[in-house]
């Protein structure tokens, strides 16, 4: 074996280990900033539904009143606890519309609800 040869090989071997080691540091670093990417995309579509609820003229209140209500009817009185809206669907028109909700113990449940003649009302509780 030449001199060149063992240089190209060792050449060859220590861009193999960087590589190696650069691929396993940035798995590393991705596990462990999972939890705080998780924890900011949620803040941030749980912003971004409310800006477009409020920019589409709906009121929070009122949708959370709503909310609290169709949750109560369809538990017996329960109380929904925090209700965190998670998405706004605003189509032409406003029965179309709706407003969906995660809900009830540790947020487990989705509550939808939509417009009938300009009144929230209860679609779907999962």
């Amino acid at each position: 074996m030449s001199t060149l040869e063992i240089v190209v090989l060792v050449l060859v071997a220590v861009l193999l280990l960087l590589a190696v080691g650069g691929a396993f540091a940035r798995k590393r670093q991705l596990v462990a900033s999972q939890g705080r990417f998780d924890a900011s995309l949620q803040e941030v579509n749980r912003d971004l539904a409310a800006a477009h609820a409020e920019d589409r003229g709906w009121e929070r209140t009122v949708l959370e009143g709503a909310a609290r209500e169709a949750y109560a009817g369809a538990h017996d009185g329960s109380d929904p606890g925090e209700l965190e809206l998670v998405q706004v669907v605003d189509r032409p028109g406003t029965d179309e519309d709706k407003a969906v909700f995660r809900c009830g113990p540790e947020g487990r449940e989705r509550l939808t609800l939509g417009r009938r003649d300009g009144q929230w009302v209860l679609e779907t509780l999962e």
